[in-house]
């Protein structure tokens, strides 16, 4: 295969998963805007939460300044001139399925072209600050049926590696981040550890990653930290967590093979390793912020990777996501 064709196919998976991974981190956002917080700034204080897991802090602040609801939504949903936006990746999407016609599926691409035509339809009738919950839900449904007709149509080839390639890295660093966030800029203070804040917050991360009946299935018991990070870190029989997307990142790099991608491989194979083999008493043991970080560290060094060995040399920092800041909200 070309490396642009792989290039096309691993970016526009990517550029759906994320779309769909904002949708559910500013839908979570809404949800927990409803809970009653008693700090001081409290609306900034939540609403920088989604800016940092998406690295798009620094963009916004630029814009905006201090975080607020409606800005950062709009910002983060529907502006252009954001490279992680909902609008700019499913531009971005449509732009590559475009490019690769013949290597992805009629459907594939009427899904894709379907959905950028709606939502042009959306952003031209203005949506309302309460219409956006609907809007991710929309967002959430198109990705799920792209990722459906692609499995039910595309033939078990390379192409199909490459998808899942974009696709797990992506989701990967997205659990990544919102499960680091949560640990360190959501808590609000240590006095709400353990309260219906603390439940409610931990609640909506897991359902946030679609997690919470999985949550309740695996553990049948209160929603416990320790318990919410060895689902989304180890377990690797749910989906969203990061041994199950490295599971699959390892076996598409196995199926695309390649002498050139030997470095790929064995960066894949050590972080699935890490994961296998992990218990979470260690993982906590060396801090989870810290563990996450080096994950994160890690992915970055895979796709990098992945990118000098498969694709093409097309300039695409601007969609890499930045890293998470250290610095929590006062």
């Amino acid at each position: 295969m070309l490396s642009r064709t792989a290039d096309n196919l691993f970016w526009m998976a990517r550029h759906i998963e994320r779309a769909e991974n904002t949708a559910r981190v500013l839908d979570v956002a809404h949800r927990s805007s409803l809970l009653p917080l008693d700090l001081d700034g409290s609306e900034a204080y939540l609403w920088y939460a989604p800016l940092n897991i998406t690295g798009c802090a620094q963009g916004y602040e630029e814009k905006y300044g201090l975080a607020r609801s409606e800005a950062v939504t709009r910002y983060m949903a529907l502006d252009p001139e954001n490279p992680s936006s909902i609008y700019s990746c499913l531009k971005m999407a449509r732009e590559n399925a475009r490019a690769v016609r013949g290597a992805i599926t009629s459907e594939m691409w009427e899904i894709i072209n379907a959905t950028w035509l709606e939502l042009n339809r959306k952003v031209a009738s203005d949506i309302s600050h309460e219409q956006f919950p609907e809007f991710f839900e929309w967002v959430k449904d198109r990705s799920h049926l792209f990722r459906g007709v692609t499995l039910g149509t595309i033939l078990k080839d390379i192409a199909l590696s490459f998808i899942k390639l974009g696709t797990f890295l992506e989701r990967a660093d997205n659990t990544a981040r919102i499960l680091d966030v949560k640990y360190h800029i959501l808590l609000p203070s240590v006095n709400d550890v353990g309260g219906a804040a603390d439940y409610y917050q931990w609640g909506s991360l897991l359902k946030s990653v679609s997690a919470f009946e999985a949550y309740r299935k695996t553990y049948r018991d209160v929603i416990s930290p320790q318990r919410v990070a060895e689902l989304l870190i180890l377990r690797d029989d749910m989906p969203r967590s990061l041994h199950a997307c490295m599971n699959e990142v390892e076996s598409a790099l196995i199926d695309i093979n390649g002498a050139s991608g030997r470095e790929a491989r064995r960066r894949a194979g050590e972080q699935h390793a890490d994961l296998h083999f992990g218990r979470i008493e260690d993982v906590i043991a060396q801090g989870l912020h810290e563990y996450l970080s080096r994950f994160l560290v890690q992915t970055d060094l895979l796709g990098q990777e992945i990118r000098k060995a498969y694709l093409s040399c097309r300039d695409y920092s601007e969609f890499f996501i930045q890293p998470l800041r250290s610095v929590q909200m006062q």
